[in-house]
């Protein structure tokens, strides 16, 4: 190759007489070719002088002038380098960045910053020490995209956030895993390395979403994945809890069948913001734009000779390390057998997992949450949750029960249909397509009479947590299994990050008219507080039908479970929580009534043994002997029993509730209601 052309006094005093900055590169092979062509292209543009390479392989087809030296502090002073490039094996960063600055020299330090958190901090250290910049490689930080996507937040043009989920598949052929010593490695020669795709190819997607989300980690739940015969994962996916109360989600695979661009997916109360990051394309209620990029190594020389701002500093990745520090500590990647796999002579690929990564990114929820048949109810890695390696093995090659989606991975949402005679009276939402905050859980909906009218109401404006009929409560052991805003005393509603998932696990028997069912109760961090045994059956009565909804809640951490209410902590009358039915906010001339009382302040706390809800179009008589009832009828229509009315239930081992509901065409008179109550009465 010739010369390249020299950033001489032309270019400088075409720039008022600004010398142009001296640029070395460490690691020129793999990925350092990008760099070297950016290099050139700089250069001729009078922007950098390309003055030099490291490496410890020979690097053909230098320009004249540019040195050559596998020693990085020698060639930085031989150079008199002001920026160095670092793209080095990941393990190699922390020690090759803590001499880059102290030799003198700004650094672009491509992503991940430091194969441990311990390295990111060595070199933050040595950064603020030495005054110098460095700035990180995560060039989809470097487009205009993200302050846009951040401002329309800010302006309220989604409403409240709920959540972002990001989602990316690749493909990668076996090749990829065999070009370098430590590619598809978690430690190499007793180092870390920590090459899986959420911390290397697919980082960006993690990265991303923290700079969209802008708020500080609370929490981390990781779960890893191989396909391939590699150490690291190729298939993971990581919920993060944030201190605004929101989750971010980030699921990839390299096992597609092509790539699929990688992009994320703002959830807003009012809309969402769709931003595909590799083509700075932000989407937004049927309008696209694209949004320019700024060349982060222009951007370091801006900042050397101008003091321009960094657009991705050291101290921005921090998150991002948070989550590389996890995916680290994790339990090795969970092999996923040959049989959900299609393996080929060049690659192997998972069916599906484009759809998978989707259907995250859409709920919100982790791989073991949607149930591709590779990851059938394994609880995630974090704080205080996960099972050992041979456990999570056991459950991946058949000890745990799974039961294949009605739809295809990804699909919406798994439903259960209930019949009585052939009229399909409800339906049954398995894995709901919820944000986080609305505490994910199976729920009822729509249910209807036999006459076809709908009785219940699912993501309603009101109270977007308040889901057809389920089993949800306001706080368990510290977790909101309600959803929303938790109660805080002395305080008020907050938003807290303590959404708690009722993760369905399997049935043990289905026919037409019901179902039993497993359920695991997980807190934010992936702990399995309880599991709970659900029986759901639809039986027939003259001209009407009842829904007969049992459960019972075994507790699982060794210690007497609480179960409070928002009255428990101070909120007079909010004893809501455990069997809810929350029925249309349309429905007209609503009425509550119970055998001796009328009206929402008569029978809300009362301990009649049936109450009924009534309007124009339908009645709903529910019968239990156990609680208070919780109601409301004037601002929306909701009813359940109350399992902590004024003061916390504390479960030592089990907790068991029935309630039958009668579903009725047409407003009923009490006598009716009365009579249909001692028909199916408990």
């Amino acid at each position: 190759m010739g010369r390249i052309p020299a950033a001489g006094d032309a270019a400088a005093a075409g720039r008022g007489g600004t010398a142009p900055v001296r640029v070395v590169l460490a690691g020129a092979h793999g990925h350092g070719w990008w760099h070297l062509a950016n290099l050139r292209r700089l250069h001729s543009a009078g922007t950098v002088e390309f003055a030099g390479v490291c490496d410890l392989r020979p690097v053909e087809g230098l320009p004249e002038g540019v040195e050559f030296s596998g020693d990085l502090v020698e060639l930085i002073g031989r150079t008199g380098a002001e920026v160095t490039i670092l793209c080095t094996p990941i393990q190699t960063h922390a020690d090759l960045a803590v001499k880059a600055l102290r030799a003198g020299s700004h650094l672009l330090l491509e992503k991940p910053p430091a194969a441990t958190f311990a390295g990111y901090e060595r070199i933050a250290a040595v950064a603020e020490e030495t005054g110098l910049a460095c700035q990180v490689g995560f060039q989809s930080l470097g487009s205009e995209a993200v302050p846009a996507v951040r401002k329309m937040i800010a302006d309220g043009v989604v409403g409240r956030v709920t959540g972002i989920g990001a989602a990316g598949a690749w493909e990668r052929s076996y090749p990829y895993y065999s070009r370098v010593p430590w590619a598809g490695r978690r430690v190499l020669d007793g180092v870390p390395v920590v090459d899986g795709a959420l911390t290397n190819p697919l980082a960006h997607a993690v990265a991303t979403a923290l700079a969209v989300s802008g708020a500080g980690i609370d929490g981390v739940e990781v779960e890893l994945y191989r396909a391939n015969a590699i150490e690291a994962d190729d298939t993971s996916c990581v919920r993060l809890r944030m201190d605004d109360g929101t989750a971010v989600t980030v699921a990839v695979s390299l096992c597609a069948d092509r790539r699929h661009e990688p992009y994320l997916i703002v959830h807003g109360e009012a809309g969402r913001i769709r931003l595909t990051y590799t083509e700075d394309r932000v989407e937004i209620g049927g309008t696209s734009v694209t949004y320019p990029r700024t060349d982060l190594l222009e951007n370091l020389v801006a900042h050397v000779r101008h003091g321009t701002d960094l657009l991705v500093p050291l101290e921005r990745t921090a998150g991002f390390m948070r989550v590389l520090e996890a995916v680290r500590l994790a339990p090795d990647p969970l092999p996923i057998p040959d049989r959900f796999q299609e393996v080929g002579e060049e690659r192997r690929v998972l069916p599906g997992i484009a759809q998978v990564t989707t259907a995250s990114a859409e709920r919100l929820a982790l791989y073991s949450e949607l149930g591709p048949p590779w990851a059938p109810g394994v609880p995630a890695a974090g704080t205080g949750a996960g099972r050992t390696s041979e456990e999570r093995h056991a459950a991946m090659t058949g000890a745990a029960e799974w039961e294949a989606p009605t739809g295809p991975p990804g699909s919406a949402a798994e439903t259960v249909a209930l019949d009585v005679s052939g009229v399909r009276v409800a339906e049954y939402v398995v894995r709901a397509e919820v944000p986080v905050t609305s505490s994910p859980r199976p729920y009822l909906h729509p249910v209807r009479t036999l006459g076809g009218t709908a009785v219940t109401e699912a993501a309603p404006a009101d109270h977007v947590h308040h889901l057809g009929v389920s089993v949800a409560v306001s706080d368990v052991g510290g977790t909101n299994f309600w959803g929303g805003r938790t109660y805080v005393r002395d305080r008020g509603p907050a938003w807290l990050g303590d959404h708690g998932t009722q993760r369905h696990l399997g049935f043990s028997w289905r026919d037409p008219a019901g179902f039993g069912e497993s359920l695991a109760w997980a807190a934010p961090d992936g702990t399995e507080l309880a599991r709970e045994a659900r029986e759901v059956r639809a039986t027939e009565l003259d001209g009407c039908w009842a829904l007969d909804f049992s459960f019972t809640l075994t507790n699982l951490t060794g210690d007497p479970l609480p179960v409070r209410s928002s009255a428990t902590k101070g909120r007079a009358g909010a004893g809501y929580g455990g069997f809810f039915w929350r029925a249309p906010g349309s429905a007209r001339d609503r009425r509550v009534f119970t055998e001796d009382a009328e009206g929402e302040d008569a029978v809300h706390g009362s301990r009649a043994p049936w109450l009924a809800m009534s309007s124009a179009g339908w009645t709903l008589v529910f019968v239990q002997r156990a609680d208070p009832w919780f109601v409301r009828a004037v601002d929306y229509p909701g009813a359940g029993p109350a399992l902590a009315w004024d003061t916390p239930l504390l479960v030592e081992d089990t907790l068991t509730r029935r309630v039958v509901t009668v579903v009725a065409d047409g407003p009923l008179s009490r006598a009716a209601a009365a009579a249909l109550a001692s028909e199916v009465a408990p």
